[in-house]
């Protein structure tokens, strides 16, 4: 009591707790891979195996060679569209907050108040009308029908504003315009060294969201010959017999890139969160 949290040793029972934590968030992925590794007949034993099998591979070939699924396209699909998404967040949406955190133009609080309210509109609501203006457009049963919609995001815009408004001091851009920078030259100079943080936290938080995306690909791409890696798994799901060791197999090939981004990034979010927070 009354000592610093980083001055505070950390107790048995604190690591316990952590371990169980652990293992309670990693199991569903541990039981994926034990199905996606299994044959049918293990999978009608009582008790259920709890230790993976040698079949991974087997149920691997089987989930890439079906002609109806496009599993391997539907990967690169999820790669690209995930990958040219997060890019135009970033960019945009840093462009967007520099502009709401350090520009003055008339009506910046209403537009920045506008955004905030899309927030509070649940996606749902514009489903058919997006689909009707992707069929106007012709983009229907394509990629750009799923980029489109997600080039800018409303959170990002926000998250960057009040970054920028906690990290850059008006005094360091006044100094910037006395000496000639325009006002592209403060953005790229100044703004996004300062954004480095947040960036890798929208970043990922961005290729993520994008790569899970369900619902709307499957409105617009469902049945065309380019499907989301969610899609194809769904693809996987639908008849009237399931054979769950594929569903689990391509399922769990379809998280690991996600494993590798929070891994490789994992330091960054908190890194970015935490300086956030300090500066807040």
């Amino acid at each position: 009591m009354g000592r610093a949290p980083q001055d505070t040793g950390a107790s048995i029972w604190t690591y316990l707790l952590l371990a169980a934590t652990f293992l309670l968030g990693a199991f569903p992925l541990y039981w994926m891979f034990v199905i996606a590794t299994s044959t049918d007949e293990a999978l009608a034993k009582l008790p259920p195996a709890v230790v993976p099998s040698n079949q991974f591979l087997i149920n691997l070939d089987e989930v890439f060679s079906l002609q109806d699924v496009y599993f391997a396209a539907s990967l690169v699909n999820s790669v690209i569209v995930s990958t040219v998404v997060t890019a135009s967040v970033l960019f945009f949406c840093s462009l967007a907050g520099f502009a709401f955190a350090k520009l003055r133009f008339k009506g910046s609080n209403a537009l920045m108040l506008f955004v905030i309210l899309t927030l509070t509109v649940p996606n749902q609501l514009g489903v058919v009308a997006l689909y009707i203006v992707m069929g106007k457009l012709g983009w229907n049963g394509t990629l750009l029908a799923v980029i489109a919609p997600g080039l800018v995001s409303a959170f990002g815009v926000f998250y960057m504003r009040q970054f920028i408004v906690n990290s850059v001091p008006d005094e360091l851009v006044e100094s910037a315009r006395v000496d000639g920078a325009t006002t592209m030259r403060i953005y790229a100079s100044i703004v996004l060294p300062a954004l480095r943080p947040a960036l890798a936290v929208l970043g990922l938080l961005t290729f993520v969201a994008t790569w899970n995306d369900f619902q709307w690909p499957l409105i617009t791409l469902g049945g065309s010959d380019f499907p989301t890696s969610m899609v194809a798994v769904s693809d996987l799901a639908s008849g009237n017999y399931v054979i769950y060791r594929r569903v689990l197999a391509g399922a769990f090939v379809a998280t690991i890139p996600l494993l590798v981004m929070l891994f490789v990034g994992g330091r960054q979010i908190v890194r970015g969160i935490m300086e956030g927070a300090v500066k807040s």
